[in-house]
């Protein structure tokens, strides 16, 4: 008799693991699946924002090329406006390779670890221990 009852409790627990497992699961891809609407609203909002700025760029380098074409020939000021896009791109690309290149490394060789995180943000690190942790040698 105890024998059953501790097969039907085994089966029991096992049923109510699984349960909870598959609750789990089906929670976990709701999240999942409500965090990646979101986050393929805002990829399309960029999208959107980064094609308007396109145009918006493509007006004001219209812009620029009629007004020096009132004073030049029309392909002197199509040239002068695209080396003017040129030379504003090249700038905007040493920048963004200067901010790149600047970035301090994460890990010092030969030295000890930053009192706090690179980033500047959350705790500092926990102290080393003096002596490693106590880790059992069987396998569970």
């Amino acid at each position: 008799m105890n024998n059953r009852s501790e097969n039907l409790e085994h089966h029991l627990d096992r049923h109510l693991v699984e349960e909870l497992a598959q609750v789990a699961r089906e929670t976990v891809r709701d999240e999942l699946r409500e965090q990646t609407r979101r986050q393929r609203r805002t990829a399309m909002l960029y999208a959107a924002s980064g094609a308007v700025a396109l145009y918006a760029g493509g007006a004001v380098a219209l812009a620029v090329g009629l007004a020096l074409a009132s004073g030049l020939p029309g392909w002197a000021a199509a040239l002068l406006t695209a080396a003017l896009l040129g030379a504003v791109a090249y700038g905007l690309r040493g920048a963004a390779h200067n901010r790149h290149t600047a970035h301090t490394p994460h890990r010092v060789v030969g030295g000890a670890a930053p009192a706090a995180p690179p980033t500047g943000l959350g705790m500092p690190y926990p102290p080393m221990p003096q002596t490693p942790p106590d880790v059992p040698h069987h396998r569970a």
